[in-house]
């Protein structure tokens, strides 16, 4: 990488590091964004950031789309590349901000897929068991449908967060913001047992304190959980993928089709905007547009 860029780009991590407070998958993602556009600018000739003007940033969205790019990717890259430039302006070791030419594009239309009742219920039956690693699955797939938390929240879980008297769980969220959310019997009743009859055994004599383990008593991955969930989804007859994700869309989708505010799911969820959970009434409106095509006589 062109030293020119180097100490600026690492000047700007140390700053979302420390001002900022981000996650480090959050960095991660800075920094990859980074590098692709210092390796298009080194294509191009660049040879300082000064150089770089409305042309560049254009030139670089164009390739993105070439490289078939999807709309999700182009526009957290135009945004890493804006607060980048923006912190230098902020510094004053840059007279414009080249990115704040280019527009965003328009989202993709798709909405998330979710389980329906009767096909969570195939899951739940998929993880029954009596062996350490059985109850363990059935606790995070209790866990994550009853708390609708992202994968990352769920791997960082330690015992110390959980309150299994009052149902709540200590959820430590992106930018590493807090938040307090409720479970119910079914995932407490299924957390309890793992911690009582499966976890011991799983740590074989060692020490850990997150509270889900893999086979070795270490702390369980996102790429483990998400092993596990599609073990347990080719135990089943379901004929779809399945990602953690797709537990909190369902886990919103359920909590709006049974009446739940908007409000409340969006503090659930750990949202910092509204429009963030809006995406699911869509979700519900379309759950009841089918419903109603297939069950009315003249529908």
């Amino acid at each position: 990488m062109n030293s020119a860029f180097l100490e600026p780009k690492q000047q700007f991590i140390q700053y979302l590091q420390t001002e900022k407070n981000y996650s480090s998958l959050t960095i991660e993602h800075y920094i990859h964004d980074l590098d692709s556009f210092f390796l298009f600018l080194a294509k191009e000739g660049v040879d300082a950031l000064e150089e770089v003007d409305e042309i560049h940033s254009k030139l670089f969205l164009m390739q993105l789309h070439k490289e078939k790019y999807s709309r999700a990717s182009v526009s957290r890259k135009i945004s890493s590349l804006r607060s980048f430039f923006s912190y230098l302006q902020r510094e004053e070791k840059q007279k414009i901000n080249p990115m704040s030419y280019v527009l965003h594009p328009k989202k993709e239309g798709r909405l998330p897929h979710f389980f329906y009742e009767n096909e969570m219920e195939q899951l739940f039956s998929a993880c029954d068991g009596e062996k350490p690693l059985d109850l363990r699955n059935k606790a995070i797939l209790e866990l994550l449908y009853a708390t609708g938390i992202r994968v990352s929240e769920c791997t960082s879980i330690l015992l110390q967060d959980l309150d299994l008297t009052m149902g709540t769980l200590l959820v430590k969220g992106k930018g590493r913001k807090e938040r307090y959310v409720p479970f119910g019997d079914f995932a407490g009743n299924a957390i309890k047992r793992y911690i009582e009859e499966g976890r011991s055994q799983l740590l074989n004599n060692g020490t850990s304190s997150s509270l889900f383990i893999n086979h070795r008593g270490a702390p369980l991955t996102a790429r483990g959980i998400r092993y596990v969930l599609t073990a347990l989804m080719n135990k089943t007859t379901l004929t779809a993928s399945i990602h953690p994700h797709m537990l909190r869309h369902t886990f919103a989708t359920h909590l709006l089709n049974n009446g739940a505010d908007l409000r409340t799911v969006q503090e659930l969820l750990g949202h910092a905007h509204l429009s963030s959970t809006q995406l699911y009434t869509h979700v519900t409106k379309e759950h009841l547009r089918k419903t109603y095509q297939s069950f009315h006589p003249r529908a």
